[in-house]
């Protein structure tokens, strides 16, 4: 008989234990504020134009994660924005040193340093900040047949400051352990 009980008051201690864990502000990864979102679906739905279009509004600096990166109108974008003296940083998944083709290589070609992020078995992130104000996201690779062929989102985020911190900082932890670009001076062919 005493064991029902006892076991009752060890369910409920557990309980109060993770709901106090779950309550507890250090272990949240952010809180939850205003923001401005739109949705982009493709094929066809005009992802890579938002992007661009984005990238083409930066002043300050852009920061870039991605997985694939192929699309040549978003890499002119990141070349267009280096040049007129915005702050690009680059941080790709190691395929993009060994495929057919990279887009790291057209964004070497015209001054920048691409970075390869090896620590990972996949470093799949498919992310953009932009100005510290605007964060793209979403199963959206950076490539033609995500535009065209597969079915992906892309959401552009506005008006979490928060939510931009984390994802700077995410970024900048991932590039800490990246290593340069290794094939420049290559030719570029779109795929």
């Amino acid at each position: 008989m005493h064991s029902a009980p006892h076991a009752l008051r060890s369910g409920i201690a557990l309980l109060i234990a993770l709901l106090s864990c779950l309550a507890s502000p250090g272990l949240a990864a952010e809180t939850f504020s205003p923001a401005r979102v739109a949705v982009y679906f493709s094929p066809g739905g005009g992802a890579t134009a938002t992007v661009v279009r984005e990238v083409n509004a930066a002043t300050q600096q852009i920061l870039v994660q991605a997985y694939s990166f192929t699309s040549a109108p978003i890499a002119k974008a990141l070349v267009d924005a280096h040049t007129r003296g915005v702050t690009v940083l680059v941080v790709l998944d190691k395929s993009n040193e060994t495929g057919t083709y990279s887009a790291a290589t057209l964004l070497t070609n015209a001054g920048m340093q691409p970075l390869i992020d090896a620590h990972h078995a996949i470093a799949h992130n498919k992310v953009m900040v932009i100005d510290s104000a605007t964060i793209l996201t979403g199963s959206f690779n950076f490539t033609k047949a995500a535009e065209e062929k597969n079915a992906e989102n892309l959401l552009v985020i506005k008006d979490t400051p928060e939510l931009v911190k984390a994802y700077e900082a995410n970024i900048r932890l991932h590039a800490s352990h990246s290593h340069p670009y290794g094939r420049q001076g290559e030719s570029w062919r779109t795929p």
